[in-house]
């Protein structure tokens, strides 16, 4: 396998690295990657004690990606357990279905742990989560026993080390466990920030539909409330009502501001702005700078004329000192 792939890779060497660190079955789990695809392992892991699930043995799928550790891994149970869908990708902070909660620093073994940790949790709607009740999960605790998986010829029976009284876990076990609850407290962590965006968002949403029924309903309320001092401005404002398209609100009274809605309020600053750049005189986008007076043009015209005069006397003079220079030596020649 180490000639198929780029040995400089980081994910071949990462996931290298892990293959020789989890070669040897423990009592609760055991992973390793088929022998002609490191990017896919399969593992076995067993049931949590003191839950539905104890008694279990589950394998499963662990496809990882070519940028890894960098991107998380997509998990797969092959094995019928009432707590994920068999044959389906499962929605955990360690998978693929959240990258932004994954870790570099995490690994196999701490995603092995962290399912253990997970399984006795409450789906609640999630990604190839399954809710069955404890009789059935137990039942199938029992029956996974016997499952025994046809690409890789593992067979639950033997896939981990039988269970001891005397066994103390491993230092690397420890600190994947560790690893493991963290990643349990950000999911935890994660499902209540979600609730609280979408109450916030509920909240706005409902805000938004009071404030388009209120707007529907009294489409005259956009327009500011005519008091006797909005009135009397009336006819000035129909008087420069031809210098622009759109005549600007005028600002309500302290009463009617009260009764108005933000938007509206929006509104009405938006047109007294628009109002008050009216009433400002219009200034010229540029500075008028004196422009230099330009030569007549009859002058130019006088002196090309002169000049092409000057260059025709001068073709003339050599034209005829030409004819007088040959005529001369023709003259000598026939002396």
């Amino acid at each position: 396998m180490e000639s198929k792939y780029n040995l400089k890779s980081p994910a071949v060497k990462r996931l290298m690295k892990e293959a020789a660190e989890l070669r040897d079955p423990t009592e609760h789990y055991h992973a390793q990657p088929l022998e002609d695809n490191l990017f896919e392992w399969h593992f076995s892991v067993r049931g949590p004690p003191d839950s539905d699930f104890d008694g279990g043995i589950y394998h499963g799928r662990i496809v990882l990606p070519p940028e890894y550790p960098m991107k998380p891994p997509s998990i797969i149970l092959l094995t019928p357990n009432g707590r994920f869908e068999v044959g389906k990708k499962i929605c955990l902070s360690i998978s693929g279905h959240h990258p932004e909660t994954w870790q570099p620093s995490w690994s196999i073994r701490t995603a092995l742990i962290a399912i253990i940790g997970f399984m006795p949790t409450k789906g609640e709607g999630a990604i190839g989560s399954l809710d069955y009740t404890p009789e059935e999960r137990r039942a199938l605790a029992k029956k996974s026993q016997d499952f025994c998986c046809e690409v890789c010829g593992c067979s639950m029976q033997s896939a981990l080390l039988a269970l001891s009284p005397n066994s103390t876990p491993r230092l690397e076990d420890h600190e994947a466990k560790e690893l493991a609850q963290q990643i349990n407290f950000k999911a935890e962590a994660s499902l209540s920030s979600k609730a609280g965006l979408s109450s916030g968002a509920e909240s706005q949403a409902a805000s938004n539909s009071q404030e388009g029924e209120s707007s529907t309903e009294s489409p005259a309320s956009l327009e500011p409330a005519q008091t006797p001092e909005t009135e009397a401005s009336g006819p000035a404002i129909s008087e420069e009502a031809p210098l622009s398209t759109s005549v600007p609100p005028v600002a309500p009274s302290n009463n009617s501001s009260r009764s108005l809605s933000p938007r509206q309020r929006r509104a009405q600053q938006q047109g007294q702005q628009q109002q008050q750049q009216q009433q400002q005189p219009r200034r010229a986008p540029f500075p008028a700078f004196p422009v230099a007076a330009q030569p007549p043009a009859d002058g130019s015209q006088a002196g090309s004329a002169v000049l092409i005069v000057l260059l025709t006397l001068a073709l003339t003079a050599l034209i005829f000192r030409r004819i007088y220079l040959a005529n001369d030596y023709k003259f000598d020649y026939e002396l």
